[in-house]
């Protein structure tokens, strides 16, 4: 069973030191507390540094064997598929008019077949309403349609979804890059790890790539979805 054992100022910063080498979280180990932190007589005489022990839990045999298969096997939708049909461009014209319709809101339509993906547009007076809180009704209109446009298709026919209204995917990645970018900067200044909100794999994506380049910071996600989120600290 893989372990360490590591020595920090505190409890927290030993753990995540040894999370971060053991490249777990902290759902994924046993924690056990060796020695207790202590400041000793004016921070010096008698001083210790707190030190724990940290265990990567044993998987079963089945959830390590369907691991070894997804990280083996391609992304769904990431291996060239058939080009998007009319059928499909009617489906999801259709289930998005039905939802459109029945929330009251008026709109245009647009939709363009690009290789293997849909790109679907939408433009009217109230898409503050599709867009949702931080894309969030956006996100869950695409994947609804995504379901409709992939019903009895096979892996190799996948249809990618990218559904999108006044270009906010373009600008919300925008802000993503400039929000990492000022965090990791803190990060350097102060030395403290930030925690962003949860977010989806896509943004997530987008936040990691962003700071990939800088070599004074390291980012991981943690978590689980829907609360998954990403952690900018320093290297």
């Amino acid at each position: 069973m893989k372990y360490l054992e590591k020595s920090a100022k505190t409890i927290e910063e030993a753990i995540e030191l040894a999370l971060k080498e053991l490249n777990a979280t902290k759902d994924q180990v046993e924690i056990e507390v060796l020695e207790q932190p202590n400041k000793g007589i004016f921070g010096i005489i008698g001083s210790r540094l707190a030190k724990v022990k940290v265990t990567v839990k044993e998987q079963p045999k089945a959830e390590v064997k369907a691991k070894e298969i997804r990280e083996t096997r391609p992304a769904r939708g990431s291996e060239p598929g058939l080009p998007a049909t009319v059928e499909d461009k009617n489906a999801a014209q259709k289930f998005i008019r039905e939802v459109l319709d029945a929330m009251g809101i008026v709109a245009e339509i647009r939709i363009k077949g690009v290789q293997d993906s849909l790109h679907i547009n939408l433009s009217g007076p109230k898409m503050g309403i599709i867009i949702g809180r931080r894309g969030q009704t956006l996100d869950s209109l695409q994947y609804l349609v995504s379901l409709v446009v992939n019903k009895d298709k096979g892996r190799d026919g996948y249809i990618k979804v990218i559904l999108d209204t006044e270009d906010y995917r373009r600008k919300r990645e925008e802000t993503l890059v400039r929000l990492a970018k000022r965090l990791a900067d803190s990060v350097v200044k102060t030395g403290k790890k930030v925690e962003l909100e949860p977010m989806n794999p896509y943004e997530r994506r987008i936040i990691h790539s962003a700071l990939q380049s800088n070599d004074r910071i390291t980012t991981f996600s943690e978590g689980e979805e829907p609360y998954r989120k990403v952690v900018i600290a320093v290297k």
